[in-house]
């Protein structure tokens, strides 16, 4: 470790760089990327842990400073005012068949600003494009990370470029366009989006946010793992259950608590449980595979929904180094399980969202889910984007007229 305050490191050739440039994807390793296929070189961020351990003897002094010590950023006053993050966790383990075998909690993300995890990546990443001079962030987004960043650039006085598939939910959208973000749809899919701004962003001069291309979406995201083993009372939960996409929301879950090991903080690491649906399942799929295989996405969880992972290969990584696990779940699993935590927790999740629940519950029925264990299910973006998607389960009642005979035979007292 140089006496900077972090390292890029690739996650394929492990070649390391300095900070004294802007970097997004390891030089050498890009150079082997070909189209549809998870792209080689993402850089993961490391600090100087031996001196961490000296300095951070608690993890109540990792906190007193924000996690400062622990974030590529300089200032901590460099993150937007809104507040990111500091989301709750509810124990809910009477939705559990048998309440005396293991315990049940829900994180949800969908209370960050604009109603997604992805304002964790967002936050951070605005925070250096602030340190490092840049005035305008583009992304390209089917929703969620461009609602997220144009909120958190609202915020924070900056000009965020939104490149969205046409596609694309029209709720994600007003969101973007009412944030005042400058959105701009682009014939073809998500990756024509991707590439189309990651041209952009070298001949403009733009900073670009795109997932897992901006090592600093995996730090952004990592965040949760801090305030989860908070809110446990300083405990590492058994398993987390994560819905899974690119692989980047699942790398920042193992990579919060790798530094939190590393650190001195913990000594122990969760089983994260990636989360596919089946109609999408190109992660998990080839987790054990030599050459990648790609499957045409078809699952109405639209986030969720990716055929060449961008985060693929530290995601396999981690599962690899950590020992995590995998489960595919179909879209009518997911749409169930959305409606029960909805009718049942008060909580309304996106489909994406709700595929973590869906993974719990089929793991707790096939009984491996071992007693007195603590289970976090992660839920990252509300139901509000997305109400196309739960068309199939919603029927509006014809009216009535005003009388107390027709009220009560409908509300069935």
């Amino acid at each position: 470790m140089t006496d900077q305050k972090f390292i890029y490191k690739c996650v394929n050739c492990e070649k390391e760089y300095g900070t004294g440039t802007v970097r997004y994807l390891c030089p050498v390793c890009e150079l082997e990327n070909l189209p549809g296929r998870p792209p080689k070189g993402v850089l993961k961020i490391l600090y100087d842990y031996t001196a961490l351990k000296r300095s951070l003897t608690t993890y109540s002094s990792l906190k007193a400073k924000r996690f400062q010590d622990i974030l590529p950023i300089t200032n901590i006053a460099s993150l937007p005012r809104l507040r990111v993050g500091e989301t709750p966790l509810y124990e809910r383990s009477d939705l559990v068949n048998h309440p005396d075998s293991h315990r049940l909690f829900f994180k949800d993300d969908a209370l960050n600003p604009s109603f997604s995890f992805k304002d964790r990546a967002s936050a951070l990443v605005s925070a250096f494009a602030k340190e490092n001079g840049f005035s305008t962030i583009v992304a390209a987004s089917t929703g969620n990370a461009g609602s997220s960043i144009a909120a958190i650039c609202a915020d924070q006085g900056q000009k965020a470029i939104v490149l969205v598939p046409e596609k694309a939910p029209i709720a994600k959208l007003t969101q973007i366009v009412m944030y005042g973000a400058k959105i701009i749809p682009v014939k073809g899919t998500y990756d024509d989006a991707f590439d189309l701004s990651v041209e952009a962003s070298r001949l403009f001069d733009w900073y670009n946010r795109n997932t897992a291309y901006n090592p600093l979406t995996i730090e952004g995201k990592k965040t949760v793992s801090f305030e989860l083993f908070e809110q446990m009372g300083y405990q590492v939960p058994d398993r987390i259950f994560v819905p899974t996409g690119d692989g980047v929301i699942l790398s920042g879950v193992y990579k919060g608590f790798e530094d939190l090991m590393l650190s001195g903080i913990t000594h122990k690491m969760p089983v994260v449980v990636a989360v596919q649906a089946a109609g999408s399942d190109n992660l998990v799929r080839n987790l054990q595979r030599s050459e990648f295989e790609i499957h045409k996405s078809a699952t109405f969880a639209d986030s969720i929904s990716v055929d060449a992972p961008r985060n693929f290969y530290m995601a396999q990584h981690f599962i690899k180094k950590y020992n995590g696990e995998s489960i595919t779940v179909t879209d009518e699993e997911i749409i169930r399980a959305s409606a029960q935590l909805a009718g049942q927790t008060g909580i309304f999740t996106e489909p994406a969202s709700a595929s973590a629940y869906a993974g719990y519950s089929k793991m707790a029925e096939e009984g491996v889910i071992h007693q007195g264990s603590t289970n976090v299910v992660l839920l990252t973006g509300s139901g509000l984007k997305d109400l196309k998607a739960v068309g199939s389960i919603i029927s509006m009642p014809e009216s009535i007229e005003k009388d107390l005979d027709q009220l009560k035979r409908l509300a069935a007292l």
